[in-house]
């Protein structure tokens, strides 16, 4: 309403239509008028009922009723255009059409190389017989599959790490630490949350806007969706709810199964568990003060960075464009790590800023100080997705032998220092 340029402006940089504003503002408009249309019939019913006409009560108590039909309309209608409007860009989020033009901010650790031929996660897992795609597509179809023996142990190895890593005090205290001086040390808390979430819940966290229902998972007996991630579940913890500033930010890490269609043709990516339609994965969730939201962003980068060069795997992060970037978030953060096997960085973690893009639609408050309350801002994030995680460690710690060394972290969940 007050600036509906910079929202067109905001929105077209990431490739949505700026007709959508002018259509918004139209039924908003309506939807105002019919509101004050009820408005003013209350006030001439209570006219009535004060001057103890009741037959002008009733008259005027049906056409409330009718008025207050048209404003519900309208409102839904209103609604339904804002739904479809995204979030609005920072500032300095690189401008760009795709992928293509995200911008690696910085690299970190040199790709790891070998003086023998690198084999890739598919050639590895065969041979140990950690992975399996063909008898999962005899049972599941494509696109599935097994992890055996160490593979498997390796999974819940990462989740122990992350876990111990995420509720330590200390390390969360040195991360906070280079992000501000004496910025919040609050530890995260462990969840493992529903992997099924209700319909309308799933559209006010933005997950079940137009065009994304082909990439989720429905069951319509029961009108649940199956989640893509733990954020889904995560996010609306809070919902309905005014969180006291005193507890703000509020952190979780949540470990989930994931499912996703992974629709269309991702030529190579298909094969192994690069892209598939189930997966495990441990996600970040933050709730916190609106002046605190880009420096929790940059802390859960932090957090991001130190678990990945905790494993001692090269990476580089960068800035995801305005074109690639997802509808709620006013910006995204990449981690991508090195897959010797495919000779190329490859998305491994993302960090999502959603200000109160999400907030305002599940109704998730933060009460000051003061007495006022404001929608709390949230951020999401990867802490790891296990599968390519263990992509990434399979290729970047095999040896000449063809078996795996298993990072120095996480020898001690497994007990022993390599597969194979």
């Amino acid at each position: 309403r007050k600036d509906p340029e910079k929202v067109k402006h905001g929105i077209a940089k990431k490739n949505s239509d700026p007709s959508l504003v002018d259509e918004f503002l139209k039924l908003d408009e309506e939807w105002r008028k019919a509101v004050s249309e009820v408005e003013a019939m209350r006030v001439l019913q209570k006219k009535a009922s004060e001057e103890r006409n009741a037959e002008e009560g009733k008259r005027l108590k049906g056409e409330q009723k009718l008025l207050e039909e048209k404003a519900r309309e309208a409102e839904m209608k209103r609604d339904e255009v804002w739904m479809k409007i995204p979030n609005l860009p920072f500032d300095d989020v690189p401008t760009g059409k795709d992928e293509s033009e995200n911008v690696v901010v910085r690299k970190v650790g040199d790709p790891t190389t070998f003086d023998f031929e690198a084999k890739d996660h598919v050639a590895l897992g065969e041979k140990l017989g950690l992975i399996d795609t063909e008898k999962a597509s005899k049972i599941s179809g494509a696109r599935f599959n097994y992890l055996f023996g160490d593979a498997a142990r390796l999974e819940f190895a990462l989740v122990n790490h992350v876990f111990d890593i995420l509720t330590d005090a200390e390390i969360i205290h040195s991360i906070a630490e280079r992000i501000e001086s004496g910025y919040s040390q609050k530890p995260f808390i462990p969840v493992v949350p529903p992997a099924m979430i209700r319909p309308e819940v799933l559209r006010c966290m933005a997950r079940l806007d137009t065009g994304q229902e082909d990439e989720r998972y429905y069951l319509p007996k029961d009108d649940l969706y199956l989640i893509g991630s733990a954020e889904h579940t995560l996010g609306p913890l809070h919902m309905d709810e005014v969180l006291d500033e005193k507890e703000a930010p509020l952190r979780y890490v949540g470990f989930s199964p994931a499912f996703r269609r992974e629709s269309g043709s991702y030529g190579r990516d298909v094969r192994g568990i690069l892209r598939v339609h189930q997966f495990d994965k441990l996600e970040m969730e933050s709730f916190c003060a609106p002046e605190d939201s880009r420096k929790e962003q940059d802390f859960i980068v932090a957090v991001q960075e130190y678990l990945v060069q905790s494993l001692g795997i090269p990476y580089q992060v960068a800035s995801v464009c305005t074109g690639d970037m997802g509808g709620p978030d006013a910006r995204q953060i990449d981690i991508e790590c090195w897959m010797p096997g495919q000779g190329r960085y490859r998305e491994t973690h993302t960090s999502d800023l959603m200000t109160d893009y999400q907030s305002r639609r599940l109704g998730t408050k933060i009460k000051r100080k003061d007495g006022k309350s404001e929608f709390a801002h949230m951020n999401d994030a990867t802490a790891f997705a296990i599968g390519r995680i263990l992509i990434a460690i399979m290729e970047n710690f095999q040896t000449k032998e063809g078996k795996i060394k298993i990072p120095k972290v996480l020898q001690k969940y497994l007990g022993k220092e390599e597969i194979g």
